[in-house]
C-alpha cells in the first residue's frame, strides 16, 4: 500500500479536530490527578492512622491495576451501583483517580525531602496544619516535583487511546474509524504517531522550561 496525500490531506481536518479531543481529555484528566493527588498525599500523613493506612493501600491498589481495567469499571459496573456517567465523563476520572496514585508518590517525595527541621519549626511557632503546608512545607516541596509531575502529563497524553475501548473520540478511536470505512490505515495511523510524537516532544520542552524557571525564582528567596 503506498502513501496517498489526496486521503491524507481529506482526512486531516478530521484528525486534528480529534487531536483537541485528545488534549482536553490529557488535560482535565492530569488536573483531576494533580488535585486529587496532593489530597492523597496528606492524607497519607496524617496522625489518624487507619485513615493513613487505608488511603496507602487504596493508591497501591490504584498503581497496581491497568488504566483500561478502570476504565471499564467506572463506565461498566458505575451504573450497577447508580452512577450512570457518559463515556467523557467515565474517561476522565478513570484517568484522574489513576494517576492521582502516581501523582501522589511524587508529592510524598517531594514532602519528604523537606528536612524535619522545617517541620519541627512550624510546630515550634504553633503553625496550624493548613499554614504548615501552605506557607511552608509545599512551597519546598513541589519545585523538586515538578520533573516527576511533568513526566506523569507525558504518560496521560500516551494513555488518552485507552479511551476509545468505551467510545470516547479521541485521537486513535477516530484513525480506527477512519481505517474501518475506507480500508486504509497507513495514513491515519502515521498521523496519529507524528501527532503523538509532536506533542510529546512539545510536552517535554514545555516541562524542562517550567523547571528551570521554578528553580530560577526559588533561587531568588
Amino acid at each position: 500500500m503506498q502513501w496517498n496525500w489526496e486521503f491524507t490531506t481529506e482526512i486531516l481536518p478530521r484528525m486534528l479536530w480529534a487531536t483537541l479531543n485528545t488534549l482536553m481529555a490529557a488535560g482535565i484528566g492530569y488536573a483531576i490527578a494533580a488535585v486529587l493527588g496532593l489530597v492523597l498525599a496528606v492524607a497519607q500523613r496524617t496522625p489518624f492512622r487507619p485513615l493513613t493506612l487505608t488511603i496507602r493501600e487504596m493508591v497501591e491498589f490504584l498503581r497496581s491495576t491497568p488504566l483500561v481495567l478502570q476504565i471499564f469499571f467506572v463506565y461498566f459496573v458505575g451504573p450497577e451501583y447508580g452512577i450512570s456517567l457518559s463515556p467523557w465523563v467515565a474517561g476522565m476520572i478513570a484517568i484522574g483517580l489513576h494517576y492521582a496514585a502516581y501523582l501522589s508518590e511524587v508529592y510524598r517525595g517531594g514532602m519528604e525531602a523537606v528536612p524535619k527541621g522545617q517541620w519541627e519549626a512550624c510546630t515550634a511557632i504553633n503553625l496550624s496544619t493548613v499554614q504548615t503546608y501552605r506557607r511552608v512545607i509545599l512551597p519546598q516541596a513541589l519545585p523538586p516535583s515538578v520533573a516527576g509531575m511533568g513526566n506523569y502529563l507525558v504518560g496521560i497524553f500516551k494513555d488518552t487511546p485507552m479511551l476509545s475501548v468505551i467510545g470516547v473520540a479521541e485521537l486513535m478511536q477516530t484513525a480506527n474509524a477512519i481505517g474501518g470505512q475506507n480500508y486504509r490505515y497507513l495514513e491515519p495511523y502515521t498521523i496519529v504517531g507524528i501527532i503523538f510524537l509532536v506533542i510529546s516532544l512539545v510536552s517535554a520542552s514545555a516541562i524542562r522550561g517550567f523547571e528551570a524557571w521554578v528553580r530560577r525564582k526559588l533561587g531568588m528567596y
